[in-house]
This record gives structure tokens, C-alpha cells and sequence, in this order.
């Protein structure tokens, strides 16, 4: 029953949200919730998420403005007050020093960092933050973010640049319908938002609607079973856990099939890209584009590496597997645990099972003992922020032995090695705890480029028992293993509910001919998920649209517009000018590709990527000097890029300056000597040039550290098989077989080679 009292706040609330346009389910702010969620607003006040931004004041700003100095690389910064004012003394854009005013704080544990205002609707991240833990901790301090680095002022990573831009980089999940408004023609933004931390709309969406079906009485609000929110939390509604007496495992009454509250919170707890405004009522991934388990973000088995945000590490848990939610270990409000420290895990886990020295093989309240150092260990980021792993892995040391990941045994045990880790596992268990996460073996050799990674990504591609992040890193690895089983698999996911198996099922395709990719692909440009559009139109812009029927071509166009508008919304970056050129060369309107290119140079200057499409507009249009003049210039600049280098090369080549290219060829090679590609390019150029027995010396050599890449085989066996070499082509040739059996190419050239032999 709604009081006297709440009925009178509603309609003055009602007539508020009406005359703010509720009609049109505006953002009538927290305040308005507290009203009638007291309660709720209670618990948020003080959160991280309250506190996530606010402006500069003598209540918000926790750091030393005392005429206190921090001081690295010979630049030194001063915090000082100027009457009311915040101020920082410190190197500008163009490396001078200047006076800066604090805008905004920006979070404020285990630290504080701080927003600056500059011209064009800017805000800038100062990159020294204030250490906000306790002294006896190590904090009270002023700290770089980028410990050990030498930042100049024309740096990406400097203050002042677009990497700690907080308008792209920071602003849409630190306050609540962010607008980032970035004007691309007058290159400023117009950056606003309804609320300027995380607060109630942030996560529920729009409010105004949800006022009005307030003021309804009991009978008419049993009709609007939404009750007038775009986001509905009922992930849990009428949702309990039991405990298995035996077993000490828990199980859900019903299967989870909504994902809501996971969604709502992976739009700022995952590494993602944006691609689109965000609208909470439709699916994550049309908005974002969460991140694989790749090289540097992520071990081979899954563990964090780099900064995650949770998500992706929570998508490969058991736990999530089984229907698990945020809200089920954390308050949704307070952002706080729901129990203190394990005490959480015996929500669900029976204590009297896992508590026991014979499950855990340690002294009682040691940390051994614990739930969260064995199952969660944690990673720590930004020099103080230590960060869990939500994937909730069984400590698997054996991994360690062989594959080189860390362990959770290990991170106590430091004196210790990994081999006596593993062995005193295997001693208490009787055998070595494999987990729920069965792709490391898989994704290592991926990474290693061995010959049994084809088929150990091709079963996991369609492992439905794996995690489908796990399994759509497998998708996006077998671009370099096109054949009948690949394709297998690609057409198994691209029918996948989940479209993360969609997308990269689809970006598995890109090796494949022209007509299969548009046999397969095409059907999902009408997908219900901006993503997966995406990707398929990157997939098929290269089809000339004059072939398609007319209610294709309409199709095709009107993804097309989708693409060009998502990287038109993320237009500061030179990244999406990038993509953008991509987009307008493959459909051939060279003038507003190389307009693209030339946008992301100015933007960022020692931006590679654009340098080298925009030297390979100049090639397919015939203008290769123009190429040469472009890639020379930027060489100046960026000495060490393999990718340059390897550009001009190429470039040489193509204008037959053979000689000269090859330097540049080599010269990629050594640079970047883990990267299996340009050491091919090398030596398919010295070959060329009649130089056989140096590039089947480079090769082999090549070979011996990446033996699984098929396209340094393929070359052993015909440089070998020109050279008249035929024995030590065999030997190759049988190697590739093995990793491509079906392939009929292979099996006529064997049978060539066994006449010549």
C-alpha cells in the first residue's frame, strides 16, 4: 500500500516529470527515486559509484593541494589553492609549464585522480593521482600512472593527449546518460549527462515513465507488467539457492535465461569498445564489443593479465555457467559485498564441505584456508588497486609447469616453484584438479603457432561444455586454418544464440572465397545485434552492390550507413578514422577514404596504421612515388615500426626497386622478430630476387619458432621443390599434411614430388 503522504510526492513527482517530458521517459534523477526508495538511496550514498565523479570541492578533493610537489623525469608538478580553486602547476601540450584549475575528482579509492577543462568541451586526466589508502598502507601520497615512463609532451600517453582524454576514454561509466556529443567538423564536443556520477538511471534507465505508472492506482499497474522501466531486473525474481548436503554444492531453482543484470553491469565492468550511444534496454553487444582472451589481456588459460573489469573473466566461470549473478555476491546499491570476505562463498557453499582442512589442505584461518586467495586471486592494477579474478578457476600449478601461467599457489608460496606446487596438489587430491576451464592447452598453442593448435581450435570452437569467450577466441584463431572442418564450425556458431560466437564466427570467414562468405554472411546483416551487423558488413563490403537483388542492396546499404555512423560516433579517434577509410575504399570512394587517413594522421601523429592504408590507397590508385614519399616521411618519425618498414618494402617492390626493398624487408624482420609475418615477407622477397638458399636459411629458422604457421611451410616446400631440393620438400610437405589432411592441393603436390624424388 502507497501512504497518504507518498501518494502526495507522486503526484507532485508525476506533475515534475510530466512538464520535464516524462511522456517521453525522461531522466528525472536520483533525488526523485529517494523519494520513495529511501532505503535504496541509502545504501548507494558514499558508494563508489556516488562518489564515481563529482565537482571539485572542499568535501570531494582528497589529495594535498598544500603547496605539496611531485616531481619525475626533471618536470615538476605543484598543488597549490588559489582562493576556492584547485589549482596544478604542471608541464602543458606544448611541454611548457602552466596553471591548471581541478574541474572534477574522479573516483576516490585506493585513489583519487583528477579532471582538467581544456578548450573544444575537453576534459583532461591528470596522470599523477592521489594515493587515497591509508598512510600506514603506503598511501597519502601523489603517484605517477605510468611509473618508469618518460612521457613527453607529444606523447599519446602524455595528460594532454586523446589517451587520457576523459570524454572517450573515461566519462560514459562514471556518470549516469552520458552524452558524449563530439562535433567531428569543428573537432570540440558538447559532453553532458543527466547526472554527473553513477546514480539510480544509470543502471534502471529513464525514470519518467516508471513515475507515471507509479501514480496509477493497484489495478491499473498490475496491467504495465514493466512498470513503466526500460531495464527490468528479474534475473533473480523468485530465484533461490540449495545447498547439496553431500556434495556442499549449490543449485539454483531455475535456470537463468535473462542475463539482464550481468548486461547492465558489463557495460562498464568489461574491456570493451563502444560503438554506439548506449540504450540499457537493448542487448550489450549493441553498444560494445567485449574484448577476447587475447595476448596481453588474458593468459592462455583465462587468468587476467591485463585490466579486465570482471566480465570477461566472470563469462569463463563455472558459476556463471550455472546462473550466478552479480547481485548474488555483491549489493547492487552499496556496490559492497553481501556477507564479509568467504563468508559470501557460504551463501551458497556448504561450510562444513569447504571450510574442512581436507578440501582446502591448510591450517585453519590461514590464507590458505580462504575461499577467495585460491579461487579469486588477485591481480594489482594502477600500482595500488588490487583487482580478483572473477573466473573462480580451481589453482591448476600443473598449467604453470608447462605452459608458463601463474598460479594461485604460487602467489603465496613465492619462495616456492611451480613443480612443487603442482606435486603437492597432486599429493592431496590424488590427481591434478583439471577445472571447469579446459582451453588453455588450446589457446597456448594458438599463440605458439604449433601444429596442434588447427585442431585443438577447431574442437573447441565447437565445445558447447566451454565457455563461449573461450570458444569465440578459438573462431577468431582459425582465420589462419580455412578448410572443410573450419567451416564446420564457423557455420555451427554463426546459428549460436550468444553473439559473441556470432561475430567471430563471422570474422572466421574472412580467409574464405568471396562466394561463401556471401552465402553465409549475408543473412546476418539483418542480425538483431549491432555488433554482429558490423561485422558482417566489414565481411562483405567488398561485394559490388550492383549484383545484389534490390531488397539486398537495400539491405547492404542500410548497414552500410550503421557502420559508417558507428565510427563516425567515435570520430576523435584515429582508430574509427581509420576504419572509416576501410569502409569508404572497399567501396571505392577513394577521396573520402584518403580523407579518413588523413584525419587520423592529424589527430595522432604517430598513428601507424594510418600511414600504411593510406600508402596503400595511393598504390591501388596508381600512385606508388606518392606511396614511397608518404612512408619515408613517416619513417622520420616512427623509426621502429616493423609495420612501416615493412610498407615501404613492399612499395620498393612494386616499383621494382629490389634491391633497396629488401633492406627495408629485413629490416621489419629484425624489428619485430615475433611477429611470424615479417620474416616471411623477407624471405619470399629474397627468393624473388634468386637469393634461394638465404631464404630457405630464413625460413627454416622462421620455422623452428612458429612450426604451426601452414604459410612458412607452404613456402619450404616450393622454395625446396624449386631449388630441386625435393627430399628436404618432402619433409615439409609431410608436415604440412598433418595439420592439413583434407586439403587436395597438398596430396596432388605429394604425389608430384614422390615422382621427382
Amino acid at each position: 500500500m502507497i501512504s497518504t503522504n507518498q501518494s502526495v510526492v507522486l503526484v507532485v513527482l508525476t506533475l515534475f516529470a510530466v512538464m520535464s517530458g516524462a511522456a517521453d521517459n525522461a531522466f528525472v534523477g536520483r533525488k526523485v527515486c529517494a523519494d520513495c526508495h529511501p532505503r535504496e538511496n541509502q545504501l548507494w550514498i558514499g558508494s563508489h559509484h556516488d562518489l564515481a565523479m563529482q565537482p571539485a570541492t572542499d568535501k570531494s578533493v582528497l589529495g594535498d593541494f598544500s603547496n605539496a610537489h611531485f616531481t619525475q623525469w626533471g618536470v615538476d608538478t605543484r598543488f597549490y589553492r588559489q582562493a576556492q580553486r584547485f589549482m596544478v602547476r604542471t608541464e602543458g601540450p606544448d611541454g611548457q609549464p602552466a596553471d591548471y584549475p581541478v574541474s572534477y575528482t574522479f573516483g576516490f579509492y585506493p585513489l583519487q585522480q583528477y579532471l582538467i577543462a581544456f578548450p573544444g568541451g575537453r576534459l583532461q586526466v591528470l596522470d599523477i593521482a592521489w594515493d587515497s589508502r591509508p598512510k600506514k598502507q603506503g598511501g597519502q601520497r601523489w603517484m605517477p600512472l605510468h611509473p618508469g615512463q618518460q612521457i613527453s609532451h607529444n606523447d599519446i600517453l602524455h595528460w594532454t593527449g586523446p589517451n587520457l582524454n576523459w570524454n572517450y576514454m573515461c566519462a560514459d561509466c562514471h556518470s549516469t546518460h552520458l552524452q558524449k556529443n563530439y562535433d567531428a567538423d569543428n573537432d570540440r564536443y558538447n559532453t553532458h549527462w543527466s547526472e554527473i556520477n553513477v546514480s539510480c538511471e544509470a543502471c534502471h534507465g529513464p525514470g519518467g515513465q516508471h513515475l507515471e505508472w507509479a501514480r496509477k492506482n493497484r489495478e491499473q499497474r498490475a496491467l504495465v507488467s514493466d512498470q513503466g522501466l526500460s531495464v527490468l531486473f528479474r534475473d533473480r525474481q523468485a530465484v533461490n539457492w540449495t545447498k547439496d548436503q553431500k556434495t556442499g554444492l549449490p543449485r539454483r531453482s531455475r535456470v537463468n535465461r535473462k542475463h539482464t543484470e550481468i548486461e547492465v553491469c558489463a557495460r562498464c565492468h568489461s574491456r570493451r569498445a563502444q560503438i554506439a550511444q548506449d540504450h540499457k534496454s537493448k542487448p550489450f553487444m549493441d553498444a560494445y564489443i567485449p574484448a577476447l582472451l587475447t595476448t596481453g589481456l588474458y593468459y592462455a588459460d583465462g587468468q587476467i593479465q591485463g585490466e579486465d573489469y570482471v566480465y570477461g573473466s566472470f563469462l569463463q566461470s563455472k558459476m556463471y555457467r550455472h546462473g550466478v549473478t552479480c547481485a548474488d555476491c555483491h549489493d547492487p546499491h552499496s556496490n559492497a559485498l553481501k556477507q564479509t570476505g568467504e563468508q559470501v562463498c557460504y551463501q551458497c557453499h556448504a561450510a562444513q564441505q569447504y571450510a574442512s582442512k581436507t578440501h582446502h589442505f591448510h591450517q585453519q584461518n590461514s590464507t590458505g584456508a580462504g575461499c577467495l586467495d585460491c579461487h579469486m586471486p588477485a591481480t594489482t592494477y594502477m600500482q595500488v588497486d588490487a583487482r580478483r579474478d572473477h573466473s573462480f578457476r580451481i589453482p591448476h600449478p600443473g598449467l604453470s609447469v608447462t605452459l608458463g601461467t601463474p598460479n594461485a599457489c604460487n602467489q603465496c608460496h613465492k619462495e616456492k616453484s611451480a613443480q612443487w606446487a603442482a606435486a603437492a596438489v597432486k599429493q592431496w587430491y590424488g590427481h591434478e584438479p583439471k577445472g571447469f576451464q579446459r582451453f588453455a592447452e588450446t589457446l597456448s598453442a594458438a599463440r605458439k603457432q604449433l601444429p596442434a593448435a588447427k585442431g585443438r581450435l577447431q574442437a573447441l570452437a565447437m565445445q558447447d561444455s566451454q565457455p563461449a569467450i573461450a570458444r569465440a577466441t578459438a573462431l577468431q584463431e582459425l582465420q589462419r586454418f580455412p578448410g572443410p572442418e573450419t567451416l564446420s564450425a564457423i557455420k555451427k556458431n554463426l546459428q549460436d544464440k550468444n553473439p559473441l560466437l556470432r561475430r567471430s564466427a563471422l570474422t572466421a570467414l574472412r580467409p574464405f572465397a568471396l562466394r561463401t562468405q556471401a552465402s553465409l554472411g549475408f543473412p546476418l546483416l539483418q542480425d538483431p545485434v549491432r555488433a554482429v551487423r558490423l561485422e558482417a558488413i566489414g565481411l562483405l563490403v567488398k561485394i559490388p552492390p550492383g549484383r545484389l537483388p534490390e531488397r539486398q542492396k537495400q539491405l547492404f546499404q542500410q548497414t552500410i550507413d550503421e557502420a559508417i555512423k558507428v565510427q563516425q560516433y567515435n570520430a576523435e579517434r584515429p582508430e574509427s578514422q581509420v576504419n572509416l577509410g576501410g569502409l569508404y575504399a572497399a567501396l571505392g570512394e577513394f577521396g573520402k577514404a584518403a580523407a579518413a587517413y588523413e584525419r587520423a594522421i592529424k589527430q595522432q601523429a604517430l598513428f601507424v596504421p594510418a600511414y600504411v592504408n593510406l600508402a596503400q590507397l595511393y598504390s591501388a590508385q596508381g600512385s606508388e612515388p606518392k606511396a614511397e614519399k608518404l612512408l619515408r616521411k613517416a619513417l622520420l618519425r616512427l623509426a621502429d615500426s616493423a609495420d612501416l618498414a615493412e610498407a615501404l618494402g613492399l612499395s620498393l617492390v612494386r616499383q621494382k626497386k629490389t634491391g633497396e626493398a629488401l633492406i627495408w624487408l629485413a629490416k621489419a624482420a629484425d624489428l619485430a622478430p615475433d611477429n611470424a609475418r615479417y620474416g616471411y615477407v623477407y624471405a619470399v622477397g629474397l627468393n624473388s630476387q634468386g637469393k634461394a638458399e638465404a631464404a630457405i636459411k630464413q625460413l627454416a629458422s622462421m620455422h623452428r619458432r612458429f612450426p604451426g604457421n601452414t604459410d612458412i611451410l607452404y613456402a619450404l616446400v616450393t622454395f625446396n621443390r624449386d631449388a630441386k631440393q625435393i627430399k628436404q620438400a618432402l619433409v615439409y610437405l609431410n608436415k604440412l599434411q598433418e595439420m592439413l589432411p583434407e586439403n587436395q592441393q597438398l596430396k596432388k603436390l605429394h604425389a608430384e614430388l614422390s615422382l621427382r624424388r
